[in-house]
């Protein structure tokens, strides 16, 4: 009798060359970092001996001003002394008194200065052995450094010669992998992978570990059958299921928790609509409460830029925008209104990603209530407006 088996499904050979492609692409951006990060980290050892050499540059300076103020002092005792020699010579000369006491006079204050010089020759002479210590340490520290330093920066630059290599092997396996894949395929691997840091994401126990949003279970399902490719309603991302990583038990229906419902009197209301434009299908759509009036953003889904200028309307949005609204799901969000004007041209990631899980619970919401009460077709699995 044979037995019964469960086969697994295998992976699709174009998600594992994705899978690659992410490998080589993170592997890529942490070398190029660290190639590009290494000239600084050897400039900076570098800058480790300016401190050394400009205590040693001062000490040397200060021995040789000291040796200066030395010469000096000697140059001025030998001119009091030639002063001493003419002075006594003269006082053998003078014919009075007066004369002669001027002249000791003259050869004291000769004699004071020259003590006084003396004095300052034995301080610099004294200071002399503690600036050739200071200088001696300098010197044995900066060999110190220079050497530990040296052994650095061929340690550093033996790293960047590893790098380098590893980033042409990586190189090579990123070009083959994108040449096995589809090009439309690609670009959107790219494209997601521009804004969200990367193009795939593995599914696990009825998530994608992307942006941490549960999936429906039949995209779930068709994540681990592993027929066709699969993008995440969240952010995108090309999904893949390993069977390794899976929980032994099928998960039970997705059990969310409960959304809250946007008030109706807030000072701003944000939406998604589908078929806003041919450029850009899908929008999150911001109405911001500015006296007079009201300003109205749109922003593309997919990658968060905005779309047009910001319109502005007096009176009611719901009025005013009212074309807007048609088929619009009614979104939980609020930020400030200076942050709003900061984003200038492109939604951040965390706003969008805050919009997209709403927006999921909306639809979880609107596809239970159908279920409840099968009294209402679904409509692309989107709820009314609220």
């Amino acid at each position: 009798m044979l037995e019964s088996c469960e086969c697994i499904p295998t992976m699709l050979p174009e998600v594992e060359h994705l899978i690659e492609l992410q490998k080589a692409d993170a592997e890529i951006r942490r070398l190029k970092e660290e190639i590009a990060a290494l000239p600084k980290r050897v400039a900076v050892i570098e800058e480790r001996l300016t401190g050394t050499k400009a205590a040693l540059e001062k000490a040397k300076a200060a021995i040789k001003a000291d040796e200066a103020a030395r010469r000096k002092h000697e140059i001025a005792i030998v001119d009091l002394q030639q002063k001493i020699s003419k002075y006594r010579d003269q006082s053998l000369e003078v014919k009075t008194n007066d004369q002669y006491k001027a002249l000791l006079h003259e050869i004291q204050f000769a004699e004071r200065d020259i003590r006084a010089q003396e004095d300052k020759i034995l301080e610099l002479m004294l200071d002399a052995d503690s600036r050739e210590k200071d200088v001696k340490a300098a010197e044995a520290e900066l060999k110190a450094e220079t050497a530990e330093i040296e052994k650095e920066k061929a340690a550093a630059r033996e790293r960047t010669a590893i790098d380098e290599k590893e980033l042409s092997e990586w190189n090579a396996n990123r070009d083959k992998d994108r040449g096995a894949l589809d090009p439309d395929l690609l670009q959107h691997y790219d494209r997601v992978a521009k804004y969200r840091g990367s193009g795939i994401a593995e599914v696990r126990e009825q998530k994608c570990m992307g942006c941490s949003v549960m999936l429906r279970p039949q995209t779930y399902n068709e994540v681990r059958s592993a027929s066709k490719i699969v993008f995440c309603d969240s952010c995108q991302r090309i999904l893949y299921s390993s069977p390794a990583n899976e929980s032994a038990a099928e998960p039970e229906s997705v059990v969310r928790r409960r959304r809250p419902h946007p008030k109706a009197d807030s000072t701003q209301a944000w939406y998604y609509r589908a078929g806003y434009g041919e450029d850009s299908p899908e929008v999150f759509l911001a109405f911001v409460s500015v006296a007079p009036g009201w300003n109205r953003h749109a922003y593309d889904i997919h990658n968060g830029r905005q779309l047009g200028e910001v319109q502005s309307a007096e009176g009611d949005y719901r009025a005013a925008f009212s074309a807007d609204l048609e088929g619009a799901v009614r979104l939980n969000g609020h930020w400030e209104v200076a942050e709003i004007e900061s984003w200038g041209a492109e939604m951040p990631l965390v706003v969008m990603d805050a919009l997209q899980r709403d927006l999921d619970l909306a639809r979880a919401e609107s596809a239970a209530a159908h279920a409840h009460t099968h009294d209402e077709p679904a409509v692309s699995g989107h709820p009314a407006v609220g």
